[in-house]
């Protein structure tokens, strides 16, 4: 893919697009898929849709996965008691899904398993189906972490919440 065609699907795809693709009622059942699913893992999942990376990181080359690692930073997701945050990142311009899982988690989760959820999203969005999508790549997350890292195996008691469950839409 050459830069040229990558920066015109950038700068087509707004966030319009973004709120198409992901309306209030998708976003409001993603905060809840996220909520539930933390009630059955210690695990603390932030999820960021971008419709599209700016012309400059277009031009500079800036894959998902680097915009992945940013967004971590930038949203502290790094910053949880067991080290235990994941940020699932949706870029729309590229059709990618990228899952960065602080040292706590990756550890415990095969990468191929993170690669099955990303395709479960993938898949769906490839066909114009965001909603659901989403929702059942979270809950395939939700059984993962689950079985890898359960509530209630740490010696704390349940733990409070340390990121928030709504999804963010830049």
């Amino acid at each position: 893919m050459n830069k040229f065609s990558r920066a015109l699907r950038h700068l087509s795809t707004t966030r319009y697009s973004g709120k198409k693709a992901f309306p209030c009622a998708t976003l409001t059942a993603i905060q809840q898929t996220i909520a539930e699913g933390e009630s059955l893992h210690r695990a603390e999942i932030r999820l960021i849709v971008e419709p599209s990376l700016e012309l400059s990181a277009i031009l500079a080359g800036v894959s998902s996965r680097q915009r992945a690692h940013e967004l971590f930073s930038q949203y502290q997701i790094w910053d949880t008691e067991e080290n235990a945050g994941i940020l699932i990142y949706i870029e729309l311009a590229d059709h990618q899904v990228e899952i960065i899982a602080d040292r706590g988690i990756a550890r415990l989760v095969p990468p191929a398993d993170w690669c099955a959820v990303c395709k479960t999203m993938t898949d769906g969005f490839a066909q114009g189906n965001y909603h659901d999508s989403v929702l059942n790549g979270l809950q395939q997350m939700n059984t993962l972490l689950h079985k890898y890292f359960p509530e209630g195996e740490s010696s704390q008691s349940p733990q409070a919440n340390q990121l928030p469950n709504h999804p963010i839409l830049l």
